[in-house]
């Protein structure tokens, strides 16, 4: 009999002895010998570092296809965009302040009129302003927390307008809106579906569901009745004209200049 068997032999008559009482240590002592036995019978090469054979690779779970996310997942979003889901989005932000004419610095307005330095991620600062406190950010206003929740549940890289239209229409189908919103129709009940969402759209009875500022539907409905024509003729968005020059241009000065020739200013933004 081999060293190796009598060492197993030896482990085993020492092993604890009564139903369920194996300690770590009775364990390590089974491995450590069954090592030995596969070592004693050539049945497994020992590694360089223990001299006992290497573990057999952990067996990899099955991947669940509904989590994977494809690397060109911006090229092939999870919300393809419609007429009118851009109709509707474009009328979100004309009511939270946002809308800038359409230009892209409307995905880094933060509330009460600031412009994000970046758009790398969520700004997560609270601005206080016009009597209220609030950290929202972005196109669509939004808070900290909602922004976690719809990047974390998309897999959304970084803050930029691409992923904020995705995050937006996530947040649309949460609320039960997004079938109603794919009729193109800017409805009472649309509008107060999102109103939870957005503080700025208007309930059925006309008011925030917050108790805070609010848009009015007749507008809101003729914002979006326009926009959706120019889309769907395959006109391009209205854009506001290029600034005059502002040097340097990075600097805070210069982004609220521009952002004065859009028409926002620094006026208080919706939640």
């Amino acid at each position: 009999m081999s060293l190796a068997m009598n060492g197993l032999l030896s482990s085993l008559r020492n092993l604890p002895k009564g139903p369920c009482r194996r300690s770590v240590a009775s364990v390590s002592i089974l491995a450590s010998s069954a090592g030995a036995l596969a070592l004693a019978f050539g049945t497994a090469p020992a590694t360089a570092s223990t001299g006992f054979p290497a573990a057999a690779p952990a067996r990899t779970p099955p991947r669940i296809a509904l989590m994977e996310v494809a690397p060109e997942a911006e090229a092939s979003p999870r919300y393809p965009m419609t007429p009118e889901r851009r109709a509707l989005l474009n009328t979100i932000r004309f009511s939270e302040g946002t809308w800038a004419q359409g230009d892209d610095i409307g995905y880094r307005i933060m509330f009460g009129g600031g412009l994000a330095p970046h758009l790398e991620r969520h700004p997560d600062r609270v601005i206080y302003s016009g009597g209220y406190a609030s950290a929202a950010a972005g196109a669509y206003q939004f808070m900290p927390f909602t922004w976690a929740l719809a990047s974390r549940a998309l897999r959304l890289q970084g803050f930029g307008a691409h992923v904020q239209d995705q995050a937006a229409l996530f947040l649309i189908q949460r609320r039960g809106a997004l079938e109603l919103a794919d009729q193109g129709q800017f409805t009472p009940q649309l509008a107060a579906k999102l109103a939870p969402e957005w503080a700025s759209f208007p309930t059925l009875g006309g008011r925030s569901y917050y108790g805070q500022p609010v848009q009015r539907y007749a507008l809101l409905k003729r914002f979006y009745d326009d926009n959706l024509a120019q889309l769907r003729a395959g006109q391009p968005e209205p854009v506001a004209a290029a600034p005059s020059v502002c040097t340097p241009a990075e600097s805070l000065r210069c982004q609220l200049q521009s952002l004065e020739a859009m028409g926002t200013g620094s006026k208080t933004l919706g939640l």
